[in-house]
């Protein structure tokens, strides 16, 4: 009896799906970068030795993944194109829609990522960086005095994390960042955890805002991480409280254990 082989997880793509990697691989060795165009149809053909139709195929899951974009008319053709960060967070969100993330899981990831981020921000940020930051914070400089007002605050606050996280050099960070202060703002709007406006999460919140920017502006690397990292564990505990608190008033009262 011959000896069973084992197939790589490349053999069993479909052969579309196997062109479209090669291509991939292909613009990557090249350093082809966006907007540059890819080269015919026919020499796609010679050079994959593979069917028009498999060339096609590969080009539209290409072009599915937002990795490359289709002109037609004078100066058409097939071309290298860059994925936007919202198509990115949106692709991504939607994996998550059915993963049920929880506020436990939003802030392990918070907690890791943001306290570093302020670190290495320190005394890196320009004047009118860190004024852009207190900008946002204006949104929110006095209490809340309706549930919608609440809501927008929440939002604008995490917005002041995710521009922060904007002046980073290291766009994995910068992502992962950006994309897990959506899904806080996504979880609180679509739990309506701003139903019930929460004075000691906004003013709590805003002191460690404003103590962080100025430990940015005094290049103050450990105050910076040490200031944000409390920020994240007084936010986690808070929010859970929040929901636990909304919940149980939401629910009917024979329901509440």
């Amino acid at each position: 009896m011959p000896p069973a082989t084992t197939r790589s997880p490349h053999d069993r793509l479909s052969r579309p799906q196997q062109v479209a990697e090669a291509i991939k691989s292909w613009v990557m060795q090249n350093g082809w970068g966006p907007g540059k165009r890819l080269p015919s149809e026919s020499e796609l053909i010679a050079r994959f030795s593979m069917a028009k139709g498999t060339i096609r195929e590969a080009i539209r899951i290409l072009e599915a993944q937002g990795l490359v974009k289709s002109r037609t008319g004078p100066g058409g053709g097939v071309f290298v194109h860059q994925v936007s960060e919202a198509r990115a967070t949106a692709l991504l969100g939607n994996y998550f829609y059915f993963e049920h993330l929880t506020i436990d899981d939003i802030y392990q990831i918070r907690q890791a990522l943001e306290p570093e981020l302020a670190a290495s921000l320190a005394g890196q940020l320009s004047d009118a960086q860190l004024a852009a930051l207190e900008d946002v914070m204006t949104c929110y400089s006095e209490a809340a005095r309706t549930a919608e007002e609440e809501r927008e605050q929440h939002v604008a606050s995490l917005r002041f994390h995710a521009l922060l996280a904007e002046m980073s050099g290291n766009a994995l960070m910068r992502f992962l960042i950006r994309f897990t202060a959506n899904m806080l703002a996504e979880i609180t709007v679509s739990r309506r955890l701003y139903a019930q406006p929460n004075r000691e999460l906004w003013s709590t919140g805003l002191d460690y805002q404003s103590r962080l920017i100025d430990a940015l502006r005094r290049g103050d690397a450990v105050a910076a991480r040490q200031i944000l990292s409390e920020h994240m564990k007084n936010a986690h505990r808070l929010m859970l409280l929040q929901e636990t608190v909304l919940t149980q008033r939401f629910l009917p009262e024979n329901e509440i254990i």
